[in-house]
């Protein structure tokens, strides 16, 4: 087995899935990590899997500690983890904002922080996160999504600062639209048309993981499509 290991949080859906893949094929011991063990299922056979709900600070801390005890101290974190709801500013709800602000900004720092101990003893580490363009353009009818993959965005610019200097790079991947069966269902055939392949994605995630980002910490790398 390699000693490279790679944790992929969010890897039961299509765009973890795609993530953990890529990452296999590029030498990484790659161990996938769901609450959806069903979703774990569809990962190639080479792949180890680890059922758990990362959204849970301990849950993630317990899982990260596991993963390294098994497998080995972990050298990339990619957290593809995420939840979207629709909704004006002006109707959105206390419980709107705790969904979005837990799992999309809560789950990236609970992961990062249970990563760090191990990255910052290999003096090596990288960590990649998943944000959205309403991040940092504007969008109408969707304000507490936007407002939680902003407060992420923030988040990955203070990692970069705080554990750079430790060698840990902390980068993100920020789509419009992915192409997956829930957005399918949701939005308009006009916008789906601009979507963007989960495979695409992850080439751009395993990237920013990979060697050949090096030099690359603290971005927001754009992946809008056409």
């Amino acid at each position: 087995m390699s000693e490279r290991i790679a944790i992929v949080v969010g890897a039961g859906g299509e765009l973890g899935r795609a993530t953990a893949e890529a990452l296999a094929g590029t030498g990484y011991t790659v161990v996938g990590v769901d609450r959806n063990e069903q979703g774990l299922k569809e990962l190639s056979d080479g792949i180890r899997r680890a059922v758990g709900d990362a959204t849970d600070p301990a849950a993630a801390q317990s899982l990260v500690d596991d993963i390294a005890a098994q497998a080995g101290p972990p050298e990339v974190l990619v957290n593809t983890i995420g939840t979207f709801r629709l909704g004006e500013a002006v109707a959105a709800t206390p419980a709107d904002l705790k969904v979005l602000m837990d799992v999309n900004l809560g789950t990236a720092l609970w992961l990062s922080q249970a990563v760090e101990p191990y990255m910052r003893q290999r003096g090596k580490g990288s960590i990649v996160h998943v944000s959205a363009r309403p991040a940092t353009d504007p969008t109408a009818g969707m304000a507490a999504y936007s407002l939680s993959k902003a407060a992420l965005s923030h988040l990955i610019r203070i990692l970069d600062l705080e554990l750079r200097p430790h060698g840990i790079r902390v980068n993100a991947v920020a789509p419009q639209l992915i192409d997956t069966a829930a957005n399918r269902a949701t939005f308009p055939a006009e916008l789906l048309a601009h979507a963007v392949r989960p495979e695409a994605i992850a080439n751009v995630i395993a990237f920013l993981a990979g060697d050949l980002a090096a030099p690359v910490s603290g971005a927001i790398v754009p992946a809008y499509g056409a």
